[in-house]
């Protein structure tokens, strides 16, 4: 079976390895997010609120002028961007600004 394009980017396969943090046992939220952007601050609260709620979830915020790399790889192109990840570190879902609580619970359904 030949290699798509795709699955060579991280999270095909599982961003686990890449992130250099450990993954929540159901669900991680991961939120790349810049020192200039105010929605970030916003957006941290929000995520770590819901990972303090939901168990088995964890939020993993990264810096993207530290994580270039993964940056382009994900093709993230402003922050915040928000990754939901399954156990496996699938990336099931993605979004960018500031997201609702509501739609991260929502959000998370699809990786528990």
């Amino acid at each position: 079976m030949r290699e798509r394009e795709e699955d060579r980017r991280p999270g095909a396969a599982g961003l686990g390895g890449e992130l250099g943090e450990r993954l929540g046992e159901r669900a991680t939220l991961v939120q790349f997010s810049s020192a200039f952007c105010a929605p970030c601050r916003a957006t941290r609260r929000i995520l770590g609120e819901v990972a303090g709620m939901v168990p088995g979830v964890t939020h993993v915020e990264i810096d993207a002028e530290a994580r270039l790399d993964l940056v382009r790889a994900l093709e993230i192109l402003k922050t915040p961007t928000v990754l939901v990840l399954d156990a496996d570190g699938r990336v099931v879902r993605r979004a960018t600004g500031q997201p609702r609580k509501a739609d991260v619970i929502a959000a998370l359904g699809e990786a528990v």
